[in-house]
């Protein structure tokens, strides 16, 4: 069985997509209604921008979706998985491949959070750090014990786990978990403390957008980040979709579920390539592929 990934905030870079409006006139089609939707040109910004430009949550996340949904509709029969998922933002992608969610509403929604997003990280400062070989246990002790917002947020792959919370809680944090042995506890450069408490405002006005928001049985299921199963119910998509933004992306579960319910190869739809290198590390034996059209 083969599995559709779809990735999150971090994959972007210049040109992005390029290749795909140049070639193909569907392409072009849904790029320029895209720009239509978001009220601004993103894929000047997708084309030309620079890392600056592309950093910004506002923009990171409907570039990333535009590519992700636009490439896996391109590639159309050619290849139809029997099982998606997608890391954080990636989820929304994976749902518009599965039919779950169409292509216009999926941009609104993902507009939707990533303004929300910004505005939380506006309001808070706060910021994420990765953290290596260490079990999640000891990670999740040493967070658990610190008296500040700190928590696993991405649960990437044995051995990686992304944490989020405050600037007071991670310098900490990173602190204890370079004392406990960690061989890298390094603060990322990210807007904000995602998937954390410190996003409870934008899960809050990301909810009113999703419960307005028509949301059909997906083709085939897709497995969430909230609860690493195969959902297939809309309402609890939904419900799954809102918990996200202030739950763990449980990554590492998730793929060894899929792998569970019969996933034997991993494509990875969108820009770059880095959830195939996670995909390996959680188990070796599968095959990983790049989307291409």
């Amino acid at each position: 069985m083969n599995a559709f990934i779809f990735p999150g905030q971090g994959a972007q870079f210049t040109g992005m997509g390029k290749d795909l409006y140049d070639q193909f006139p569907e392409a072009k089609r849904m790029f320029e209604q895209a720009n239509e939707i978001l009220g601004f040109r993103i894929t000047d910004l997708m084309f030309n921008g620079t890392d600056e430009d592309l950093k910004q949550t506002k923009v990171t996340q409907p570039a990333i979706f535009l590519h992700s949904v636009i490439l896996a509709k391109i590639m159309g029969s050619k290849s139809r998985p029997d099982m998606v998922a997608g890391h954080s933002l990636g989820e929304f992608s994976a749902l518009v491949a599965a039919q779950a969610l169409s292509f216009e509403d999926g941009l609104r929604l993902v507009y939707a959070r990533a303004t929300a997003m910004q505005k939380a990280c506006e309001a808070t400062p706060s910021t994420m750090a990765a953290v290596l070989s260490l079990p999640d246990e000891t990670v999740e002790t040493i967070c658990a014990d610190i008296d500040a917002i700190v928590v696993p947020a991405n649960y990437n792959c044995p051995g990686q786990i992304v944490i989020s919370g405050s600037i007071p809680g991670i310098d900490l944090a990173c602190e204890q978990l370079l004392a406990a042995g960690a061989k890298r506890a390094l603060k990322l450069k990210v807007g904000g403390a995602f998937h954390s408490p410190l996003m409870e405002p934008a899960r809050a006005e990301l909810a009113e957008a999703i419960h307005a928001t028509a949301i059909a049985s997906p083709v085939c299921p897709i497995y969430q980040n909230v609860s690493t199963l195969a959902e297939t119910n809309p309402e609890t998509i939904k419900k799954n979709l809102i918990a996200q933004l202030t739950a763990p992306v449980k990554w590492t579960q998730s793929i060894r579920q899929m792998i569970a319910d019969g996933a034997s190869s991993f494509t990875e739809v969108g820009p770059g390539s880095v959830l195939q290198g996670l995909v390996k590390k959680i188990n070796a034996e599968v095959e990983t592929l790049q989307g291409t059209v």
